[in-house]
């Protein structure tokens, strides 16, 4: 499977018969797990939650992936539907064998972030969600939304949301 956003992607194998849940899980501890927030994935009309709720017609993420999935599919995964992180994920192939849990395969490198002072970012501002938010050190001190809405720049698309540092 390829899980993505913006100049975020990893590549990760997991076994068809492991679910949702499974998958749910590893993209938390991997790319977004800050404040214990609500997730969900969507495929084709269903929503499969962590919270399912009936009046909406919701399903649990306990269903094994070779039940609802299909080679060359793809679907969407959100975590946290306040400041929300929408993943793509595609189903690239099937492969004979079993693995334990799910495996990386290959993931982007942390891309290089710029200031508007054009020096390398080394933070990032929580409370600014464009391009904005992107310091370096000097132009930090300066920064009016203040020094404790900073967080660090990590290899997630989860950088910058909510209080996300990149450590459980």
């Amino acid at each position: 499977m390829k899980a993505s956003e913006g100049p975020f992607f990893i590549y990760f194998e997991v076994n068809a018969t492991s679910s949702l849940k499974s998958v749910d899980s590893f993209l938390r501890k991997t790319w977004l797990e800050c404040c214990g927030h609500l997730s969900a994935f969507t495929i084709g009309p269903h929503t499969y939650s962590v919270s399912p709720d009936k009046e909406f017609d919701d399903k649990s993420m306990n269903y094994p992936l070779n039940k609802i999935l299909s080679s060359r599919m793809v679907f969407s995964h959100e975590y946290d539907f306040g400041t929300t992180t929408t993943l793509t994920l595609k189903v690239i192939q099937e492969r004979a064998g079993k693995i334990d849990g799910v495996q990386v395969i290959a993931r982007n490198n942390l891309p290089e972030f710029t200031c508007a002072c054009s020096k390398p970012a080394e933070k990032v501002c929580s409370c600014c969600n464009s391009g904005e938010g992107f310091v370096c050190n000097d132009c930090a001190k300066n920064h009016e939304c203040g020094d404790d809405t900073f967080l660090p720049i990590v290899n997630s698309p989860r950088t910058g949301q909510c209080g996300y540092t990149g450590q459980e």
